[in-house]
């Protein structure tokens, strides 16, 4: 089975099991019209009324978090990989941290973050809180993928270059980055959707009037139930977007692992 047709198949069972479930379980109480999990019907049929111009100037923002955490927290994760490479004995340290940070609870670290970091100065700008906890969300994923490529250079390319006089910085241009780029490339396509998720989770924590998450916590105190289910769709879709676009980048970049030639 191809990955499109997997792929239909496997959204085609979380859709019919969605309606399945808003009709039999998440019925609306008695008494009441309110449903917690409105119907997939009812859900499209509430983002044609509104319109995209209604969620683009709020997904906007996340959107725009979600790209400058991705970029601090891959970009730093790499650079800590790299430096292991030329400097081996701070491997355990810089292992530690990445763990560290992955166990770190993120209500935790939100609050101190909108403490010392604060949120949007103005409507429209991204929150710092949100990209800093953007680039925590994808921070270990990236470490771990960047040093385990990294390793699997191949050990007769590294002693050719050693044997013609090339140190730590000339094996790691010539020939452990190429060896990396399937690993590294994967992580950063897992890390599309860690990086959107955790720019939401920082809007949660406040200092900003536009963006996804707030204008989650709006609907939710409104009990607005069909458009928070709206949202959902939409950060599922934007995330798959971009974890698609990523992968694209993996297959044009890594031929070789796909299977396919290089011309």
């Amino acid at each position: 089975m191809s990955r499109w047709v997997a792929g239909v198949v496997g959204a085609a069972v979380i859709v019919a099991a969605w309606w399945l479930l808003s009709a039999t379980v998440f019925t609306p109480p008695p008494g009441t019209d309110f449903t917690p999990v409105p119907s997939p019907v009812a859900v499209l049929a509430q983002l044609v009324a509104d319109g995209p111009a209604a969620y683009w100037s709020v997904f906007q923002v996340t959107i725009t978090e979600a790209l400058l955490g991705f970029a601090w927290g891959n970009g730093i994760a790499l650079l800590l990989a790299a430096t292991v490479l030329l400097l081996p004995r701070i491997e355990p340290i810089v292992t530690q941290v990445a763990v560290v940070s992955y166990c770190l609870p993120v209500v935790a670290v939100g609050g101190i973050a909108i403490v010392v970091l604060g949120g949007a100065k103005k409507a429209g700008d991204p929150s710092a809180t949100a990209v800093f906890l953007a680039a925590l969300a994808v921070f270990f994923t990236t470490v771990v993928g960047a040093l385990a490529g990294f390793r699997a250079a191949d050990r007769a390319s590294l002693d050719v270059v050693r044997v013609f006089g090339g140190g730590r910085w000339t094996q790691l241009r010539k020939v452990r980055l190429v060896a990396a780029a399937p690993a590294v490339l994967n992580a950063l396509q897992i890390a599309v959707p860690s990086a959107f998720l955790g720019a939401v989770l920082g809007e949660y924590m406040g200092a900003t009037d536009r963006s996804v998450g707030i204008t989650l916590i709006r609907l939710q105190g409104n009990l607005d139930s069909t458009r928070v289910w709206a949202v959902f769709l939409l950060c599922a879709l934007v995330a798959l977007v971009g974890y698609a676009l990523v992968g694209l980048l993996v297959r044009l970049v890594t031929p070789w692992v796909a299977g396919r030639s290089v011309p």
